[in-house]
């Protein structure tokens, strides 16, 4: 599925003092299979934006197509069920009594079968790598990495074709976030869905997005490919963001190893590259 944004505004409170534009006119368009980071310090209107993307929020003015059709006409409401938003400390609306009941919340308000919601919300917690074992437990009995996967998988169960994760690691511990990416990962390779990280980690957005959309005071700074994203350290550090702290220490390390790579956004490419530098180097002094 696509989604494409055309000219859209959004203005909180408008028409009173405290009135203020978030969103200003916004055009970008997300093609199906997308594997989009959005990046922005707070207040540029990072969240505000994929909430327009299912209609929680309406434009102040413009428009927000998915697959051509406007999805705030009056026949999209399948369409705008079709994109999954995951919001930050997303455990924080578990509610029910057991994790089985929390995952088949959305199902049961679409009327299907008792054996048609049990089934899809196995399969949903299959997708988030959950035992069984765990439906007839109280979610507020899981730790926080379980609940944050029994979040998740309580939108997976609803099947969309967008899935929207603003802020899916915070504050989680570091096996906790490792998980979580690798969950996100999976979901993207397997179920070829598009996917939208929203994120104030430029580590985590180099390890697992292909393109990066840079959001300042509610606009779209800069839209492009990871790489040629990272490459501007400059100009992100002009707005108030960085690149990997890993990109820092390749750059300093060129000044000892000139040949090195010093384009580089994770750990797992800077070991890569410095090992290749250093064998290099032990040819050459033979």
């Amino acid at each position: 599925m696509t989604i494409k944004i055309e000219n859209l505004s959004y203005v909180y409170m408008k028409g009173t003092p405290f009135e203020k534009k978030a969103l200003d006119n916004i055009n970008i368009v997300i093609n199906d299979g997308d594997f989009l980071g959005i990046i922005g310090h707070t207040g540029s209107g990072k969240s505000t934006l994929v909430q327009h993307m299912n209609g929680i929020l309406k434009p102040t003015s413009g428009k927000i197509y998915i697959d051509g059709i406007d999805i705030s006409g009056k026949n999209a409401k399948e369409l705008r069920n079709q994109v999954g938003i995951v919001f930050q400390y997303p455990e924080h609306q578990l509610f029910e009594e057991t994790v089985f009941k929390d995952i088949a919340f959305g199902l049961e308000r679409r009327g299907l079968k008792e054996a048609e919601i049990e089934e899809k919300v196995k399969n949903a917690l299959k997708m988030v790598d959950l035992p069984e074992e765990i439906l007839s437990k109280s979610p507020f009995d899981l730790s926080g990495g379980q609940k944050r996967r029994v979040a998740i998988a309580g939108v997976l169960v609803l099947e969309p074709r967008i899935l929207v994760l603003d802020e899916p690691t915070a504050g989680l511990d570091p096996k906790g976030r490792e998980a979580v990416y690798e969950l996100i990962l999976n979901l993207h390779r397997q179920l070829k869905i598009t996917v939208i990280l929203v994120s104030h980690s430029m580590e985590d957005i180099a390890r697992i997005v292909k393109r990066v959309i840079v959001m300042n005071r509610g606009t779209i700074e800069m839209d492009g490919a990871l790489e040629e994203i990272f490459k501007q350290s400059e100009r992100l550090e002009q707005i108030g963001l960085s690149v990997p702290q890993i990109t820092y220490l390749m750059k300093k390390l060129k000044s000892y190893l000139p040949e090195i790579n010093d384009n580089i956004f994770t750990v797992e490419e800077a070991k890569k590259e410095i090992i290749k530098c250093l064998l290099n180097r032990k040819v050459k002094s033979k």
